[in-house]
């Protein structure tokens, strides 16, 4: 670690009244959460411009607006107290039996973790876990979330990322569909019925890529999530656009079966943490997340 020159560093108050002020947007709110006045926060914000003889914040009416200097510092202190206060969360919990918490979406938690869980208790049968399942990325160290997993390229600031399993995109059907065939021939895919999520162009696009076909001539049903999306190709409402990870018990009991799989891998699904020490609990989970199948 570099070694901090404390005697040209900015006072640490003042510091953290810009933070939450940028944080928060404005001196008020800055104020009640930390338990100041309003006149106070904007004393130390003015103090830190003085200090660093740059302009961070100005009034825009009655707005309150950050310069491009401000961003970038309220950035590194965002980081730099969200570390500590990760740290010091680690320590107070060191010894408290409290559940591994681990954020994912509803489908990856439904189509791929539950099925496995019954392994990882029947190895740690005293471990316990809060899944947290949520659509939206939630901030790990704001929310004390211990283990995330996303979906993506594997690149996301403020985490530690490793792969977990690929997000191959295949097309896949009912068996009905197939007709009792071996396969369904691709002349035939334009005929056949699709269901897709709404407001989700990424799968129009690869149906485009990687089958020729205009997804603007194709019957389409929409539904508005994965959950629903693979219970209508389950019954055979029509073909689907469905990540090999999400699909794979599906393929295994013969549910659903796949049309079409061009092996892209080019997306995943990661394990994402914050970084600095996780919990003893919590890395007992990731070792067992990151062996298994």
């Amino acid at each position: 670690m570099d070694e901090i020159d404390w005697l040209h560093f900015p006072p640490l108050p003042a510091l953290r009244a810009f933070e939450a002020t940028v944080r928060l947007g404005g001196f008020s709110a800055a104020g009640r959460a930390l338990n100041v006045t309003h006149a106070a926060i904007a004393q130390q914000v003015r103090g830190l411009e003085a200090h660093l003889g740059l302009a961070l914040v100005h009034r825009d009416g009655r707005s309150l607006a950050v310069t491009p200097e401000g961003h970038l510092l309220a950035s590194a202190l965002n980081e730099g107290f969200g570390g500590i206060q990760t740290a010091l969360a680690a320590l107070r919990d060191e010894d408290e039996d409290r559940p591994v918490t681990v954020t994912l979406t509803p489908t990856f938690a439904t189509n791929w973790l539950m099925p496995r869980l019954g392994k990882l208790w029947s190895r740690h049968p005293g471990l316990t876990v809060s899944l947290r399942p949520d659509p939206r990325v939630l901030d790990l160290r704001r929310e004390r979330i211990d283990i995330g997993i996303r979906y993506g390229s594997g690149t996301w600031p403020g985490v530690d990322a490793r792969f977990l399993a690929s997000a191959r995109q295949m097309i896949v059907a009912a068996p009905a569909l197939f007709g009792g065939r071996a396969a369904i021939p691709p002349e035939e895919l334009a005929d056949l019925p699709w269901v897709l999520e709404t407001d989700w162009p990424e799968q129009r696009q690869w149906i485009a890529c990687c089958t020729g076909l205009d997804p603007a001539l194709l019957k389409i049903t929409e539904f508005p999530t994965e959950e629903l999306l693979l219970s209508a190709a389950r019954q055979g409402y029509g073909l689907h656009v469905a990540s090999a990870a999400l699909v794979e018990n599906d393929l295994r009991n013969g549910t659903l079966r796949v049309v079409l799989d061009n092996e892209d891998d080019n997306f995943g699904y990661h394990i994402v943490t914050p970084p600095g020490p996780l919990r003893p609990a919590a890395r007992t989970f990731l070792r067992w997340l990151v062996a298994t199948d």
